[in-house]
């Protein structure tokens, strides 16, 4: 028996806000085992990660109120994005937790993090582009999520 078995710790996290969704990408290479749920206020997840079978579990009590049917996750060798609908669309969230208090596993996705509220019609675009592709995921089909995360990257 390998000395993790059974060991339970969060996965760390990153968040940001959009008009319609929240993204949080848990970040777990190689995980295996996953299960999201989504209810109205909260996420829960959960994967299994490496040869010791380390397992991480997350909950999140949301700061607002999501659309569980029309929220989607996604899972690729480094990461499982999850994409939350938000149940009043147009509505900023100023943090994802319900509770003020600080997580040490969970930042905010600073690379993502736009103040949507005065976006320009290229910053819009591109957000509608990756919005419609977390949309269009059915079943476990992966996708390559590394065009928006490098469309993004303008410290070069």
């Amino acid at each position: 028996m390998k000395s993790c078995l059974g060991v339970r710790q969060p996965a760390a996290a990153k968040w940001y806000d959009r008009p319609d969704c929240v993204f949080v990408e848990f970040c777990v290479e190689d995980s295996r085992d996953v299960q999201v749920k989504f209810d109205k206020s909260k996420i829960d997840f959960g994967c299994v990660i490496g040869t010791d079978d380390i397992k991480h579990e997350n909950t999140l009590d949301l700061f607002g109120e999501i659309d569980p049917k029309g929220s989607k996750h996604r899972r690729t060798d480094r990461s499982v994005m999850c994409c939350l609908r938000k149940a009043e669309p147009g509505k900023p969230w100023p943090r994802l937790t319900k509770d003020k208090t600080k997580c040490n596993w969970l930042s905010v996705d600073f690379n993502n993090w736009k103040d949507w509220e005065d976006d320009s019609d290229e910053d819009m675009s591109r957000y509608d582009k990756f919005s419609e592709m977390m949309n269009s995921m059915e079943g476990d089909d992966l996708c390559d999520l590394d065009e928006h995360y490098s469309a993004d990257s303008d410290d070069e």
